[in-house]
């Protein structure tokens, strides 16, 4: 994966700076790779969706952005036993409400006392991941939904 991350930087180089300005969706695709690279979960998903990508980018960056979303909760459900509630819906992406009813669905516990999420060890969570992808996730990361 590092490997392909410093091709990818290798390349931005090489792309002559005229091709760069007259394309903006390709500097925003840009900026969604130096946040991946620089592992900013939270950056990520607001640069993702402070774009509006044309029809054959647009699910490309909805895979990504699903993607990572998957991979920030198994690396949460391995590395902390607690975590506070707001920190884990910006390393979600999702709004503090969305994240934290997600989360209950999938067996991990929440302390709305002192807003912190407690995670499942992984194992348990891994094939049920992909069932928590909301479909609000689709549209945006504000948007809300009444959907399981």
């Amino acid at each position: 994966m590092d490997l392909m991350w410093n091709n990818a930087r290798y390349l931005w180089k090489r792309i002559p700076p005229a091709i760069k300005s007259a394309n903006a969706e390709l500097g925003a695709v840009w900026s969604v790779g130096q946040r991946i690279w620089q592992r900013d979960f939270p950056g990520i998903y607001t640069t993702i969706s402070a774009h509006q990508w044309s029809e054959t980018i647009q699910p490309i960056m909805e895979a990504l952005r699903d993607a990572t979303r998957r991979r920030a909760f198994g690396l949460v459900s391995q590395a902390y036993t607690s975590i506070v509630a707001d920190d884990f819906a910006a390393f979600v992406g999702l709004p503090v409400e969305e994240a934290v009813k997600g989360v209950l669905e999938q067996g991990w516990q929440a302390d709305f006392s002192t807003r912190m999420v407690m995670p499942k060890k992984p194992g348990v969570l891994e094939a049920s991941f992909n069932r928590f992808i909301p479909s609000s996730a689709y549209k945006d990361n504000s948007a809300s939904s009444n959907e399981n």
